[in-house]
């Protein structure tokens, strides 16, 4: 606990300084490689030898794949914030009640600018934290990107860390059991979800190339309920426990700390 608030009080200025499972109805790390149709076997027939199936397509293989489209459309965009690409850092904030995916990046001994805004697609849930598996909330806290599935039923995503250690120990505290938090929540393509942000197919390469190109390892992601920059919370709004406020406070800072858009470049302004 004590490493994660320290994680979590130390985000803001590191923010200064480099400026789906079951929750997502099935997004997987790989999928199975595919089969040749089976037919009834002649007697001259021999079965095709196993290294004739069809490999299972790698993250390097996806980037060969969507690498030149995907960097054409984000290039004109870093070139406008003067970042360069690939960058040094990025980092996603996800606004829930805005329906939108906000992209910032850093070069060396810069601060994190904003780049652009997706259209978030499909979600579920409303405002508040995820707290059981099932619930179909979307997570909100700061988290990470754990890895990259090329073979998503969603087109591609990114896997978001969720529960993160913040989760958990409220989690205890709350006394929810580990194995009921759920987990597998992803950014990934397609137009729905449940428990995750679907941004289009597109997009999901865009994010898919773009972590792959600047390492996905070093990638933060923000998932707050509004903008805390341009509104506040709905008047009325009461936390599903105690510790919410505890975790908007820390939300409000760290999205405080980041530059806000400029105007008309909001995610429906750019399609």
């Amino acid at each position: 606990m004590a490493g994660e608030l320290g994680a979590m009080r130390a985000l803001v200025p590191l923010l200064a300084v480099m400026a789906m499972a079951s929750a997502c109805g099935g997004a997987r790390r790989s999928a199975p490689p595919h089969q040749p149709p089976v037919h009834a076997a002649l007697p001259s027939e021999v079965p095709p030898p196993e290294s004739l199936a069809a490999p299972t397509p790698t993250i390097d293989d996806r980037v060969e794949q969507y690498g030149p489209s995907a960097r054409a459309r984000l290039r004109p965009y870093f070139i406008a914030a003067g970042v360069p690409y690939p960058p040094q850092h990025f980092l996603l904030l996800g606004l829930k009640r805005e329906h939108e995916l906000e992209l910032y990046g850093a070069g060396p001994l810069q601060h994190l600018h904003f780049i652009r805004s997706f259209d978030v697609l499909g979600e579920s849930g409303g405002l508040g934290p995820k707290l059981l598996e099932g619930d179909r909330q979307v997570p909100e806290g700061v988290y990470r990107v754990v890895y990259l599935n090329p073979n998503s039923i969603a087109h591609l995503s990114l896997a978001v860390s969720y529960p993160n250690e913040f989760d958990r120990v409220h989690a205890e505290e709350d006394g929810r059991e580990p194995d009921i938090l759920g987990g597998d929540i992803m950014i990934h393509g397609g137009s729905g979800s449940v428990g995750c942000l679907a941004i289009g197919d597109r997009a999901a390469e865009d994010l898919f190339v773009l972590a792959a190109d600047a390492g996905w390892e070093k990638a933060v992601i923000v998932i707050s309920p509004v903008d805390f920059r341009r509104a506040a919370l709905p008047a009325g709004y009461q936390p599903s426990t105690s510790w919410v406020n505890q975790l908007y406070a820390w939300l409000r800072s760290t999205v405080d700390a980041l530059p806000a858009p400029p105007r008309g470049s909001r995610a429906g302004a750019q399609r």
